[in-house]
Parts: structure tokens; C-alpha cells; sequence
């Protein structure tokens, strides 16, 4: 059955690298905060990460939204804070 709504996000990166290390880092929880109303997924294409995010009804939608961006601005922190701190090893 085709989800009554869908987002597609997608996030770019200076390097495949670091969109690797976001994809690879937010790929872990696809599947785990699923719920009955909505469910998500994470790939990545080059440089670009994308997660697409489908629902029964628009506000699980936007609380799917407002999760997967979240799970995506902490795996870019973290991907920042790596590498700063190993160029300053």
C-alpha cells in the first residue's frame, strides 16, 4: 500500500566522504524509530544524502520530518568534530 504522504530530504556535503559518514551514521536507526504511522530511509547518491521519510497522515509526517533532520544535524556535528579534532592531532 503507497503511503498517503512522503518527504524526500536531501542533504549535500563538500565530499562523498563526509556524506558516507552522515549516510552510514543515520542508516543505523532506519527500521528502529519506525512506528505504525510512519517509516523512513536513508541512502546516499555521491556527495548527497537522502532520506525519505513516507506516512499515513501529514503529522506523523512532520514529527517523521522533524526526527530524521534532527538524527542528520547530529551526525554532521559529529562528522565535524572528527575531523577537526584529527587535524589537530
Amino acid at each position: 500500500m503507497r503511503p498517503a504522504h512522503s518527504a524526500s530530504l536531501e542533504f549535500d556535503y563538500p565530499d562523498e566522504r563526509r556524506a558516507r559518514i552522515v549516510e552510514q551514521s543515520v542508516a543505523v536507526e532506519v527500521g528502529e524509530i519506525d512506528d505504525a504511522r510512519s517509516r523512513a530511509h536513508a541512502e546516499r547518491d555521491g556527495r548527497t544524502v537522502v532520506v525519505t521519510v513516507d506516512a499515513d497522515d501529514i503529522v506523523a509526517l512532520r514529527a517523521g520530518v522533524n526526527t530524521w533532520i534532527r538524527l542528520v544535524e547530529t551526525a554532521e556535528a559529529v562528522a565535524v568534530a572528527s575531523e577537526n579534532r584529527s587535524q589537530t592531532a
